[in-house]
């Protein structure tokens, strides 16, 4: 369920950036490379939760879909 919730407020992220128009900080980040920790809401209790919460504990997808929601 953490995981699930942990996917859905990466999404809800990447969506509040699309709509502010917000532009993501660059990165040189390759497959296979460790993520940067982030902190985002939980989608249910509106809490605080940071990737590092989830590392050798959980296996975590973090998936952007941009163009998901946006009718286009």
């Amino acid at each position: 369920m953490k995981g699930i919730s942990a996917l859905l407020a990466c999404s809800a992220f990447a969506a509040v950036l699309t709509a502010q128009q917000i532009t993501p900080p660059k990165t040189h980040l390759k497959i296979g490379d460790e993520a940067p920790d982030f902190t985002l809401k939980e989608a249910e209790s509106n809490k605080d939760v940071k990737l590092s919460d989830f590392r050798g504990k959980n296996v975590v997808v973090v998936a952007f879909f941009p163009a998901a929601f946006t009718g286009g």
